[in-house]
């Protein structure tokens, strides 16, 4: 009996010690922690969707954005040179009136004076007219980088016309006062 009761215990030991090793190479998959997995993973799925679609929209309002300020760049540059040219023409009427209203400007000195001026106005309007024509048609084919690029040399040019304008007529004053200050001198009464 003794000798039965010790070979039962080892069957057992042996059985017990046989269903583990069998045990450790078999996977146990716990449902609940699978199905909660897939659950996650859709769920991270729809929001990269989202996040792509995000980046898409955010793309797309960078690059409006972009299209506004060449727009907003564009008008102002547009602006600027209009200014400087109704500046560029209110400072030839004003100062051409007052040069050729003078005295001392002789009639021959009219034509050339006034050619002058008019010469500096009539490249101010082909100027505009030619800025009027590239804004309004794609001719030329130019980007927004480009149109803006070639309105801010138009308005320096303007600025520039600006200049000229204002030294000519300096030029013509300085020389109406001088020939005033001759006419003083020769026609001044002297008392001896």
């Amino acid at each position: 009996m003794k000798f039965k009761k010790k070979i039962v215990g080892l069957i057992l030991v042996l059985s017990l010690y046989a269903m583990n090793s069998a045990a450790q190479g078999m996977p146990v998959y716990d449902n609940t922690n699978f199905i909660s997995l897939a659950k996650s993973l859709i769920e991270s799925a729809k929001q990269t969707s989202q996040l792509l679609q995000t980046v898409k929209f955010l793309k797309e309002q960078k690059e409006r954005i972009e299209q506004v300020n060449a727009v907003v760049k564009q008008l102002s540059a547009v602006k600027a040179l209009y200014k400087n040219n109704q500046r560029l023409y209110n400072l030839i009427q004003d100062d051409l009136r007052d040069i050729l209203n003078s005295p001392h400007i002789k009639p021959e000195e009219v034509l050339r004076i006034s050619e002058s001026f008019e010469a500096v106005i009539n490249k101010s309007l082909e100027d505009l007219d030619f800025v009027s024509q590239i804004l309004s048609s794609d001719l030329l084919k130019m980007t927004d980088a480009e149109r803006a690029i070639f309105l801010n040399e138009k308005e320096e040019e303007s600025k520039q016309m600006v200049v000229e304008v204002t030294l000519k007529a300096k030029r013509y004053k300085d020389i109406i006062a001088f020939r005033d200050l001759q006419y003083r001198i020769n026609n001044r009464e002297t008392d001896y």
